[in-house]
C-alpha cells in the first residue's frame, strides 16, 4: 500500500512544503530536507512533516521509500552528486524543476543502480516564495508534466502519474525533456518576461493609483523570485530567445498595422487571439 511508504521531500520550498502539506493530510509518512531551520520548524509545527532535519540526515536519506526533490537545477545536481549514494535501490524520485535538460540525465546517471528519478513539472507556482506561502498553492486547477527518458520503467511513470492524481492535478501530461523545455519557454518563461519587462520599462510610481484590473492581472507574475527564475532562464534560453524572437516580430506587426491605419489588420489580429484564447475557457 502506497501510504506505507516514507516520503522525503528535499527542500522545503512553495512547492516541496505543498507536497509535504497535501502528502500529510492525506495520511501518508512525510519527512524533510531543508538548509533553513525557521522552514523545518515551520513545516513541523503546522504538521506538513514527522521528522526533518538540516544536516546529517543521512538516515532520512536511506530510511525514504520516495523521495521528491523540491531545489533548483544546480542544486539538485549539487546534491544528487553528493549524497546520492545514500539512497537505497527500489527508491522512486521525482522532482519539481522548471526544466529538465540537463537535469534529468545527469541525476539519472548519478544514482545508485536500482534507484528511478522520473522527472515531472508541477505547473502549480505562485509570485510568492517559502514554505511559509505553500497553502497558497492549489494544484487543482494545474498542469502536471512529466517528463520520462528511456530508462524509465511502466512501473516508475506509474507511480509518478499516480502521485500528481494524490496529490490533486486533474491534468496530466507525458513530454520528452527537450519537448518540455520548449513549451515552458512559451507559456511559462516568456509570459514571466513580458510582465517583468512591463514594469522595468516605466519607472513611474504613481501606475497603481490609475491602472485597472488589466495591467494587475499582466503584471501578477512580474513579483518574482529572482534567484529561481534568472536560474530557469539561464538553463532554457535557446528556447526562451526564440520564443522572444516570435513574440517580438507579432508585436512588430501589430506596430506596423497602427503604423499604417490599418484597422482590418487589427482586427483581424484581434479575431484570432480570441479565438484561440477560447481554447483556454473550455472544461
Amino acid at each position: 500500500m502506497e501510504q506505507d511508504k516514507t516520503y522525503l521531500i528535499v527542500g522545503l520550498g512553495l512547492l516541496g512544503g505543498k507536497y509535504a502539506q497535501v502528502l500529510s493530510q492525506k495520511g501518508y509518512h512525510v519527512t524533510g530536507i531543508t538548509h533553513s531551520r525557521s522552514t523545518l520548524d515551520f513545516a513541523r509545527e503546522h504538521g506538513y512533516i514527522r521528522a526533518g532535519k538540516t544536516e546529517d540526515f543521512a538516515d532520512l536519506v536511506q530510511g525514504a521509500d520516495r523521495i521528491v526533490f523540491g531545489l533548483y537545477p544546480t542544486v539538485l545536481l549539487d546534491w544528487v552528486k553528493e549524497y546520492g549514494h545514500l539512497i537505497r535501490p527500489g527508491t522512486l524520485v521525482t522532482d519539481v524543476s522548471g526544466v529538465k535538460r540537463g537535469v534529468v540525465e545527469p541525476v539519472q546517471q548519478m544514482l545508485p543502480e536500482g534507484v528511478e528519478f522520473i522527472a515531472s513539472h508541477p505547473m502549480a507556482g505562485r509570485e510568492t516564495s517559502g514554505v511559509t506561502h505553500s497553502a497558497e498553492v492549489d494544484f487543482a486547477p494545474a498542469n502536471f508534466i512529466i517528463t520520462p527518458t528511456e530508462n524509465n520503467t511502466p512501473e516508475g511513470i506509474a507511480w509518478c502519474r499516480s502521485l500528481a492524481e494524490t496529490l490533486g492535478f486533474a491534468r496530466i501530461s507525458i513530454l520528452s525533456p527537450a519537448e518540455h523545455d520548449h513549451m515552458i519557454g512559451y507559456v511559462s518563461q516568456l509570459c514571466h518576461a513580458i510582465a517583468v519587462c512591463l514594469m522595468c520599462a516605466s519607472d513611474n510610481t504613481e501606475l497603481a493609483r490609475y491602472t485597472g484590473d488589466s495591467f494587475r492581472d499582466l503584471t501578477r507574475i512580474a513579483r518574482i523570485n529572482d534567484k529561481m527564475w534568472a536560474e530557469l532562464f539561464l538553463w532554457n534560453k535557446d528556447n526562451l530567445i526564440s520564443e522572444m524572437d516570435m513574440f517580438s516580430d507579432a508585436l512588430a506587426s501589430m506596430r506596423q498595422k497602427l503604423v499604417d491605419d490599418d484597422r482590418e489588420g487589427l482586427e483581424e489580429m484581434f479575431r484570432l487571439s480570441t479565438e484561440r484564447r477560447k481554447a483556454f475557457d473550455k472544461k
